[in-house]
């Protein structure tokens, strides 16, 4: 397919990266020349250096023979008013635009094809549902969730205490005190993202991505010393959108919520909107407030600032004083691992958030999930398996997969199965998948176009 995208940003660009690398003929239109040469010289793909709100560049990009127009630069107005002009001068079938503004992206206009936009993605509501989502789920790990079933993927860090450390993952079932069947899905190491086999050692430091169903993982977090915490009381570092969007989702829940912004007007508007919310008007950065304000005895930090850098400190620092557990927004690939290793429990991505979002779309159909893992290097991709597909009655021995890719479970009437090389797939069957990207395009021939 043809993709034209408008704004080589850190969204732009991972999603342009991800198109590419899957062989479809992307383009993209960015005004500031020097991230244009930058977007050249790193994806093999057309850059046009212009700006992209008017006819003539978007005839130089070849919108006519597009089958998807997406705008993500910083400005709203200009992302909506791009689709607009796509839509008015061109039969681009799919318009997507990024919106940050909550009044934007609330509207009832947008219900009805607004400008011709067909999907709205806004970062700061995906990330905020993902917070609330890893705050019920007891903020131990990053969490993944799928469709009609309880199975999830999270995240383990290995220390030097770990039973999982220097075994080979074929190994690790009798090790563990768990009857219930789980996977090793994926790994983190250092700066490389490994599909594992059973060959693969596990090592002091990795962090491993487990499947299995909510129960399952309870016990094994319970077993790796990383029980679920019970959470009462709540801090939430900035009361920006993400901020704010948190405390409206989890102020609803009975908790105690306490949010702490150096801006006085945010404050006021926090304190309107949420009167059951603590609101204090302070700089997280003077440590004097854990003290005055006894933030040690929660259970929860939460940091949404727009510093990334005083998100994690704020976390750390939080964790080190008595915290219990910690999240933090952190949008630089290269800070999670940090992140990791100091002890927060939770990194949230909004760029992360924003680009799986936009690829779940692109990909919609038979695709029923996706999520983009450690910087859009792989992929979890659920499928559904369609009447008449080719794969209906195959063991899953039988199915070629390419290279760094895994099934990891299928879902059939709603009841998880973890498979073996015998199981066969049937008709309505929600394959859940693992793949690194290069290796994305050819996953989806097996199980879309077999």
């Amino acid at each position: 397919m043809k993709v034209v995208i408008l704004g080589a940003g850190v969204v732009g660009f991972q999603i342009a990266s991800q198109l590419v690398k899957e062989g479809h003929d992307v383009v993209i239109i960015e005004k500031s020349a020097e991230r244009a040469k930058h977007i050249a010289n790193h994806i093999d793909c057309m850059v046009i250096n212009d700006e992209g709100n008017n006819s003539q560049t978007l005839r130089r990009a070849g919108i006519e023979n597009a089958d998807f127009f997406l705008s993500v630069v910083d400005s709203d107005e200009v992302n909506m008013i791009a689709c607009g002009i796509v839509e008015s001068e061109f039969n681009v079938p799919i318009k997507i635009a990024r919106v940050r503004n909550l009044d934007y992206s609330k509207a009832k206009i947008f219900q009805k094809s607004f400008l011709g936009i067909n999907f709205i993605v806004n970062p700061e509501v995906e990330t905020s549902r993902l917070i609330a989502n890893t705050v019920a789920l007891g903020a131990t790990s990053d969490v993944m969730l799928f469709e009609n079933s309880d199975m999830q993927i999270r995240n383990y860090v290995i220390d030097s205490n770990s039973f999982f450390k220097n075994k080979l993952i074929k190994n690790i079932k009798s090790a563990v005190n768990i009857k219930e069947k789980f996977l090793i899905a994926g790994i983190v190491r250092g700066m490389d993202f490994i599909i594992p086999t059973g060959d693969t050692e596990i090592l002091e430091n990795d962090n491993v991505y487990l499947l299995a169903t909510k129960d399952t993982l309870t016990k094994i977090f319970i077993e790796t010393g990383k029980k679920r915490e019970k959470i009462e009381k709540i801090i939430i570092v900035g009361g920006g959108r993400i901020g704010s969007l948190v405390t409206r989702y989890l102020i609803r829940t009975g908790r105690k919520i306490t949010v702490i912004e150096s801006d006085y007007e945010t404050c006021k508007n926090i304190s309107e909107k949420f009167p059951d919310a603590l609101v204090i008007h302070s700089d997280i950065s003077d440590e004097n407030i854990f003290e005055d304000e006894q933030l040690y005895s929660y259970d929860l930090i939460i940091t949404t600032t727009s510093n990334e850098e005083l998100n994690i400190l704020s976390a750390a620092y939080a964790k080190n004083l008595g915290v219990k557990r910690a999240i933090a927004v952190v949008n630089s690939p290269n800070y999670i691992p940090i992140s990791t290793k100091l002890g927060i429990d939770v990194t949230v991505s909004p760029r992360n958030s924003t680009v799986s979002a936009i690829m779940k779309y692109i990909r919609r159909g038979d695709i029923k999930n996706i999520y983009s893992l450690f910087n859009g290097k792989a992929e979890l991709i659920e499928f559904t398996i369609k009447e008449k597909s080719p794969l209906i009655g195959k063991s899953l021995k039988d199915i070629e997969l390419p290279k760094d890719s895994l099934i990891l479970t299928v879902i059939r009437d709603q009841v998880n199965k973890i498979p073996d090389g015998n199981f066969t797939l049937e008709q309505g069957d929600d394959v859940i998948t693992i793949a690194k990207l290069d290796s994305i395009k050819e996953l989806e021939e097996v199980f879309l176009n077999s």
